[in-house]
């Protein structure tokens, strides 16, 4: 029944697009990818909320980004990606060309923590806008830290999603309790395939 309502409601986009995605699919697993269910959701909800500023926190090989630049592409809006591993981000980049060539993309290389204190200090010196959704999936243990950057560059009614809560519980337990006790996020787990985190700013 299941894989019935799928077909009923799937989402396509060219031909060069989907002989990507599906390429990437096959290393899902090594790579950390979202499974296709997820990134429809991400690019849904992005569409939903309008997001123009999009920042991402772990490029990988870019699937997840692939479907955040076709949901900016009706926002007329720009990604902004950030990986450490260059080799990683190399590929992502070149898939961007392909999938979304019309898109603007900012890729970043090099720690993540590092990367979004230069992020904000160029916000803070008026170098550039704040963000109104971030991704993130990249070291689970860092989740918290992320947060502490990002919220200081969200801009208020801006949405925070976080990959791998249920499948990385322990390592994001610190990321989960200091979203639902901070009166500023309204937060909710969904138990959409390895378990994600929503949470908007207020």
């Amino acid at each position: 029944m299941e894989s019935e309502v799928k077909k009923l409601n799937p989402i396509y986009f060219d031909e060069a697009t989907e002989e990507i995605l599906s390429s990437l699919e096959k290393t899902r697993c090594e790579f950390w990818n979202l499974d296709r269910d997820c990134a429809n959701f991400l690019n849904t909800l992005i569409k939903i909320n309008n997001s123009k500023n999009v920042l991402e926190i772990g490029t990988s090989n870019g699937y997840s980004g692939i479907w955040i630049l076709k949901a900016l592409k009706e926002t007329k809006g720009k990604l902004t990606t950030i990986e450490f591993w260059e080799k990683r981000q190399s590929v992502a980049r070149n898939n961007f060309k392909i999938c979304a060539p019309d898109v603007e993309v900012e890729p970043r290389i090099g720690s993540a923590k590092i990367v979004l204190e230069d992020i904000l200090d160029d916000i803070n010196k008026g170098k550039r806008e704040k963000f109104d959704f971030v991704f993130i999936d990249a070291n689970k243990k860092e989740y918290i830290e992320y947060f502490e950057l990002v919220d200081k560059m969200l801009e208020d009614k801006g949405i925070i999603l976080a990959d791998n809560i249920l499948s990385h519980y322990e390592k994001v337990q610190d990321y989960t309790v200091a979203l639902f006790n901070n009166k500023n996020y309204q937060s909710q787990i969904l138990e959409l395939g390895t378990g994600m985190m929503l949470s908007r700013k207020a």
